[in-house]
Order: structure tokens, then C-alpha cells, then sequence
């Protein structure tokens, strides 16, 4: 009985699984996966935790440095020997030569004899070979930097502001990709429906057309006419299929993994209720100009550092023997200090540095003006080709609907043989071309809605 229930349980899931696995992908799935899984957005967000660590960075570099220096050395070079034994305060008088002096002298009282203060002492000028360990625990940090350090930890989070800005960029245009991608799905399966339809009538006209041959009523020519015009339609017909294999391809690219059935929106897209001055506010490229504003007004401030002082300060300690931690207690030293650095003159750089980013602002303030007055002419521009686009798909609904009352009529009038066949063709062809001329309009007007939606970097869709 427990196999039994295993069994059924397992085969239960796995029905599950393929029900799953075979269901139609909605658009709000389709973002969401976008967001996650698509590889331009991943770069993007890669290059946000880069500015993040940049920022970091600049932070760290107000709480100075902690080093440990270990050094090693072997040396029988007199001012080292001489250095090394200091550092580890071990210089005796012998190493000035003293012994020798003494011996000079006689070391009886008596008055030394020139030679005594001009031979060379060779304890002093050919020392033995001495190894020197030195451990040393350093620390430095940076007391004033003229405002600079401060700047550019804004320069820094300003940049991060800029990768975050770039990447809401990225979104938003891959978001208008896929939501395109999915609402040209529900043209071309609409055109093949309709093209469908036509193939049936089609198929209804040339079997009314065999018939009538076989009792005379008409010509093979007329049959020929037909399967001429139903061969135009089946290639018509391939093309759409080919363009939607294509389209779930490119889809499958954005959400990067294999997309083969979708569920396409089942009514037009609806014109945006954003006005101009939401589009403005929420532009992502004047948010970015804006930000690089930011940077400019900080560079200004950054070049006037150079008209500042620079103070740090360090301190250390370290101990020095010819071993390794040798009697490291009784030979530790500290140093503390402090340092102040002022150029006073470099040749007017500084000051042409300053102007030029003086300069260099005024310029990034022109082109956020440029970049404000060119996305409200694209604003201008975009819904005027919306209105045009619902002008010509309202005019082009009715000629589809009247070429489809005149097929029906010339069909008719053809059985009743007051018309041509070739009269039926051409009033066929005219019903394919509406179709044809409606799914172009109805691509545009999708297009533009979203480019307007773009430009407010919006995320709007419909549920479906």
C-alpha cells in the first residue's frame, strides 16, 4: 500500500511539473524574470557594486593606515652596522674606535700625539658583518586635506548614484523590449487569425469554383486564379509563424532561458495618463545629468583644496636586535609627529585648474537645460505620432471592414456570374493589405506608448 501511495504521489507531481512547465508565460512573469535573469541588467548591477566599493574607498582614506613592517637585513657597511646597532641601542664607545685611541696614546696621561685623532679607527670603518631585525607598528592619517577627501567621498557617492541611475536605465529599456515583444505577438497572432480566415474563404471559393467548372459555369482559369491567391496567403501565413519563432527567440535572449508559448495581451495598449512635467521629473537621462551636475559642482570644490594647507600626523613604535624579537622590551622606540605641507607656488596651475573646472560646470548646466528642453520635444513628438497612429487605425478599421462587406459581395455576385473571378482576387487582395497595413499601424502606435512610458522610466503594463 506505501508503494502504492509513493507512486501516486510521484505521478501526481510530476503531472504538476509539466502543467507548469507548459503553461502560457504572462507578461508580469516575464518582468519579473527580466529583472532577475537578464544578463545587461546583471552587468549593470555588477557595475553599481563596483561604485559602491569605489565609495568605500575614499571613506577608508579618512581613518589614515595601520602598516607592520618587518624588516631583514645583513650588511657590513659602516654607517649600517653603525645604524643597525643604534636602532637597537647596542653602539658602544668601542665602535667609535676607542680602544685604539687609548692605545694611541699610551694611555699614560701624556699628550696624544696627532696621529691619534687622524688614523681611521677600524672598528668604526671595517665593522664585522651584523644582521638587523626591526619590527615596527606604524600609523598615519590625514588631519585636514583642504576639503578634498570630503569632496570626493561625494564625487564617489554621486558616482554610485550615476550606476544605480544607469542600470534603472538598463531595466527600463529591457522592460520596453519584452512588453513590445509581447504585444507584437498579439499582432502577428492576430493578423494570423484573420489571414486564417481568409484561407477558409479561400478554400470555400475554390471548392465552389471546382464545382461550378464541372458543370460549366466556369473556367479553369478561375480555379487557377484561386490557388494562385491561396498560395499568397499560405506564404503570408509562413511568414507570420517565421516571425514569431523569431520573436520567441529574441524573447527567450531577454529573460535568458528558452521562452515557446507566451500569453499574449488581449487588448491594445492604453495611452499613457502621465503629463509632461511627470515625465520630466522622472526622466532617468536628466536624473543622470542632474547627478553629474552633482560631480561637477563637487570637482569645483575639489580643485580649491590646492589653495589649502595639508596636515597629517603619525606615529610609531618599533623594536630593533640582531635576532628576531631580541631583548624586544629593553630595544622598543616610539616617534610621534605631525606634518604640514603648503604650496604657496606651482605657476598659477592651481588657479587655472579651478577655472577650468569652474568652466566645466557651467558646461554640465547646459547640457542638463539641453537634455530637459530635448526630452519635452520628444514628449511633443511622441504624442503627436499617437494621435496620428489612432487617426489612420480608425480609418483603417472601417476600410477593413468595408473590404471585408465588398469580398463578401463580389464572392457573391461571382456565384451569380455578374462578376469575375479576377474582380473576387483583387477584392481579396484589398482585405489582406487592410489587414496587413492595420498590424503596421497598431506596431507603431504600441511603439511610441512605450517610448513614452520609457521616458518616464515607467514599469507600466497591463495584467493579462
Amino acid at each position: 500500500m506505501k508503494k502504492i501511495v509513493s507512486m501516486v504521489c510521484a505521478s501526481l507531481l510530476l503531472t504538476a511539473s509539466e502543467l507548469t512547465t507548459s503553461s502560457s508565460l504572462t507578461l508580469d512573469d516575464a518582468i519579473n524574470i527580466l529583472k532577475s535573469k537578464n544578463l545587461e541588467i546583471k552587468a549593470a548591477s555588477f557595475d553599481v557594486d563596483v561604485a559602491k566599493s569605489d565609495a568605500l574607498i575614499i571613506s577608508g582614506s579618512n581613518w589614515g593606515k595601520l602598516d607592520f613592517i618587518q624588516d631583514f637585513a645583513n650588511s657590513n657597511d659602516a654607517g649600517n652596522v653603525f645604524g643597525f646597532k643604534l636602532s637597537a641601542r647596542e653602539a658602544t664607545f668601542g665602535d667609535f674606535g676607542a680602544a685604539e685611541f687609548m692605545n694611541a696614546t699610551g694611555m699614560n696621561g701624556g699628550v696624544p700625539p696627532a696621529s691619534a685623532y687622524t688614523t681611521p679607527p677600524d672598528n668604526l670603518n671595517y665593522p664585522e658583518a651584523r644582521n638587523f631585525f626591526q619590527s615596527k607598528l606604524k600609523y598615519e592619517v590625514p588631519l585636514f586635506t583642504g576639503f578634498a577627501l570630503t569632496n570626493y567621498s561625494d564625487i564617489m557617492q554621486s558616482m554610485t548614484k550615476m550606476k544605480t541611475l544607469e542600470k534603472e536605465q538598463v531595466v527600463s529599456e529591457k522592460i520596453y523590449q519584452i512588453r513590445k515583444s509581447f504585444y507584437d505577438m498579439a499582432l502577428l497572432k492576430n493578423s494570423e487569425k484573420n489571414l486564417n480566415t481568409i484561407l477558409e474563404n479561400i478554400n470555400t471559393l475554390e471548392n465552389m469554383t471546382a464545382n461550378m467548372i464541372e458543370v460549366g459555369y466556369a473556367k479553369k482559369v478561375d480555379l487557377l486564379e484561386v490557388q494562385a491567391k491561396k498560395g499568397n496567403v499560405q506564404r503570408l501565413i509562413n511568414e507570420i509563424k517565421s516571425n514569431e519563432e523569431l520573436l520567441y527567440h529574441y524573447i527567450s535572449f531577454l529573460l535568458n532561458e528558452k521562452v515557446s508559448e507566451i500569453k499574449t495581451p488581449t487588448h491594445g495598449v492604453s495611452e499613457s495618463s502621465l503629463t509632461s512635467d511627470d515625465i520630466l521629473h522622472s526622466n532617468l537621462d536628466i536624473k543622470r545629468a542632474s547627478t553629474g551636475l552633482e560631480i561637477r559642482k563637487n570637482m569645483v570644490d575639489v580643485s580649491k583644496s590646492s589653495y589649502y594647507p595639508m596636515v597629517g600626523a603619525f606615529a610609531e613604535t618599533s623594536t630593533s636586535d640582531n635576532t628576531f624579537l631580541g631583548d624586544a622590551d629593553e630595544h622598543k622606540s616610539y616617534s610621534v609627529g605631525a606634518r604640514l605641507s603648503w604650496n604657496i607656488f606651482n605657476g598659477g596651475i592651481d588657479n587655472a585648474k579651478f577655472e577650468k573646472s569652474k568652466i566645466e560646470h557651467l558646461k554640465t548646466q547646459t547640457q542638463l537645460q539641453l537634455a530637459k528642453e530635448g526630452i519635452a520635444l520628444q514628449v511633443a513628438k511622441i504624442r503627436t505620432e499617437i494621435q496620428t497612429s489612432d487617426s489612420e487605425i480608425q480609418s483603417l478599421e472601417k476600410e477593413f471592414e468595408l473590404a471585408n462587406e465588398i469580398y463578401i459581395n463580389y464572392e457573391g455576385r461571382y456565384r451569380e456570374k455578374l462578376s469575375s473571378m479576377s474582380d473576387v482576387i483583387i477584392k481579396q487582395s484589398e482585405q489582406i493589405q487592410k489587414i496587413l497595413q492595420l498590424q503596421q499601424a497598431h506596431n507603431k502606435r504600441n511603439e511610441r506608448i512605450f517610448a513614452l512610458e520609457q521616458l518616464a522610466n515607467g514599469e507600466k503594463h497591463d495584467n493579462n
